[in-house]
């Protein structure tokens, strides 16, 4: 429990530091106090996990200090061609995207996850995206942004076509929402934390329900013989965080949407409703099958009935997502 409010204290010194060195040192402590975390003697894969995800962070902040050192310099007119090309944005949007597991950077967040647990892997997919994404709104660079974002939406969704695994299908998931909220955030830090609320919320209760029912692989979901309600809240939060219409996942996407289609970014949109649809095709592909198929027998199954309070809150969660058209309807019109 000190790690998480380690974790928490990290950030807040992060997004309400007033110099870029302050920034570093928030991001160093968000760093030390997740490793405790992620880190476990009795299972090898989350010790290779916490020793990649070490790494990987080390040497983006490595190249972030390096490049706040190298923009001092540069404000003194020593270096007008750093100046001229943006290459110092450019960097120090590298360093946030590696830390935020974006595309180009992204081989190690995929790797990491099969080591962490679902509470880690909620807290990596969410938690660990404030700090660099509110750093990134204070200096970006447009055009590599612009970039950076269509993969992102592209990427993520043709790679979770052929996985497995469900860890590394949430991901991809969020590799392709991860282009949505630095699109959201170059529009404004508002939307961004609406996104990233209901983001937080759908990916919250579905780590919850795979925890509750010890889902980590796709056969598992096939040998789903639980009543019908749950898997209904599976089908429910799934579409949901795949942006179908009736549900609230739904609701920040078709603002971002409306957006670009009023500056004339058709382009862009198409891309993002063609990825979305992507997203869709591989959520029903592992619903259809665990509607369908029924088991007498499971031996990983855990009974979820002293889980009652998680369980009711899971309940609550899946009717917000229900009820996502008409609060969009209210807000529109």
């Amino acid at each position: 429990m000190f790690f998480f409010f380690i974790l928490i204290f990290s950030t807040l010194i992060s997004i309400s530091s007033n110099s870029w060195f302050g920034c570093w040192i928030g991001l160093e402590i968000n760093l030390l106090s997740f490793i405790p975390l992620i880190s476990n003697s009795n299972n090898l894969l989350s010790s290779e996990a916490s020793l990649k995800y070490f790494l990987t962070q080390s040497i983006a902040s490595i190249n972030f200090l390096f490049m706040i050192l190298l923009n001092l310099i540069i404000m003194k007119n020593y270096f007008k061609f750093f100046n001229e090309y943006n290459i110092i944005s450019m960097m120090i949007n590298s360093s946030l995207l590696m830390k935020m597991g974006s595309i180009p950077f992204h081989f190690w967040f995929i790797n990491i996850v099969e080591g962490l647990s679902w509470l880690n892997c909620f807290i990596l997919m969410t938690w660990q995206k404030i700090t660099p994404i509110i750093l990134l709104s204070y200096y970006f660079n447009y055009n590599l942004l612009m970039f950076i974002l269509i993969m992102n939406v592209i990427i993520g969704a043709v790679g979770g076509i052929n996985q497995t695994s469900i860890r590394k299908l949430m991901t991809f998931s969020s590799i392709n929402n991860l282009g949505w909220m630095i699109s959201s955030i170059m529009i404004s830090e508002n939307l961004w934390m609406f996104y990233f609320f209901m983001y937080s919320i759908m990916i919250s209760t579905l780590c919850f329900l795979f925890y509750l029912f010890n889902l980590f692989f796709f056969n598992q979901m096939f040998m789903f013989n639980v009543n019908y309600i749950i898997k209904i809240y599976f089908l429910v939060n799934f579409l949901s965080l795949g942006g179908l219409p009736p549900f609230i996942g739904f609701f920040p996407k078709w603002i971002i949407i409306n957006f670009l289609m009023m500056n004339n970014m058709f382009i862009i949109t198409f891309i993002f409703t063609l990825s979305s649809l992507i997203m869709l095709y591989f959520y029903i592909r592992i619903l259809y099958s665990s509607f369908l198929f029924n088991y007498l027998k499971i031996k990983w199954l855990k009974n979820y009935m002293k889980y009652n309070l998680i369980f009711y809150i899971i309940s609550f969660m899946s009717m917000m997502s229900i009820s996502g058209m008409i609060l969009s309807t209210f807000f529109f019109f």
